[in-house]
């Protein structure tokens, strides 16, 4: 059964250490006070194993997979190796990835697909461009983004969408509450088109610069069912207020 729960994930992207368990084990004391939020990270990959025996009630995901099970993938790893190590769970799609390695639609959706076919959980990012932002037509591409990378099998019981406006992610931007709500809006329809009941099970997130400042109100508007937080999950001291924020 999918969770209503809000979902609190940090992204490290390409930062972290063997040290910062440490950081972990705080967040985990964190997630532990705070039952009624589903809290996960996301470390380098280096770092799954030695985080989940140290993860407490935190979901250690990891931030990409490939989609085939195995072969001849230099530097690829499939979700049974990630799962393997420890993580129950994967974002996939990312912006810095789909921009970076040239990831498509019909890429994010295999992935998602093997993460499933793993037992595992998938994050599946979408997010417009400022340049897409500013031309007006930011709900549309992201829709349509959502509804060309959405895996046939997708329900809330394994899928969570994250809403990432490119733009705004590592620059301190953040849409108006009224521009969240819009966009969270039309990826809930989009869902439900797609999917049917199943739609409405589905959590959404956002992200892009979310912080202690302003996570009770991002948290709080209708649809948006967690966070995918990045530079301030670094620290424990700026995730954990993200945690706390999360409505009840």
């Amino acid at each position: 059964m999918a969770s209503t729960a809000s979902y609190i994930v940090g992204n490290w992207k390409m930062n972290g250490s063997a040290a910062d368990v440490a950081v972990l084990q705080a967040i985990a004391e964190a997630a532990a006070a705070n039952g009624h939020v589903d809290v996960g990270i996301c470390p380098p990959a280096t770092l799954i194993a030695a985080f989940a025996a140290a993860a407490g009630k935190v979901q250690i995901g990891a931030q990409d997979c490939h989609a085939k099970a195995s072969g001849a993938h230099t530097g690829n790893l499939s979700a049974a190796m990630i799962r393997e190590a420890g993580a129950t769970c994967s974002i996939v799609g990312h912006s810095e990835r789909r921009a970076d390695q040239g990831e498509t639609d019909a890429d994010v959706a295999a992935k998602a697909e093997a993460l499933h076919a793993a037992g595992m959980g998938a994050i599946l990012c979408v997010g417009e461009t400022l340049e897409e932002r500013d031309s007006g037509n930011a709900i549309a591409i992201v829709t349509a983004q959502l509804a060309a990378s959405l895996p046939a099998s997708a329900s809330g019981d394994w899928l969570s969408v994250a809403y990432e406006p490119v733009w705004a992610i590592g620059t301190g931007r953040v849409p108006v509450a009224e521009d969240i709500a819009a966009m969270h809006a039309a990826l809930r329809a989009t869902l439900v088109a797609k999917l049917g009941e199943a739609g409405q099970g589905v959590r959404i997130l956002y992200g892009g610069s979310v912080n202690p400042a302003n996570a009770a109100e991002i948290l709080a508007i209708a649809d948006v069912g967690g966070a995918l937080v990045g530079g301030a999950s670094l620290k424990a001291e700026t995730f954990i207020p993200i945690i706390e924020a999360a409505p009840r």
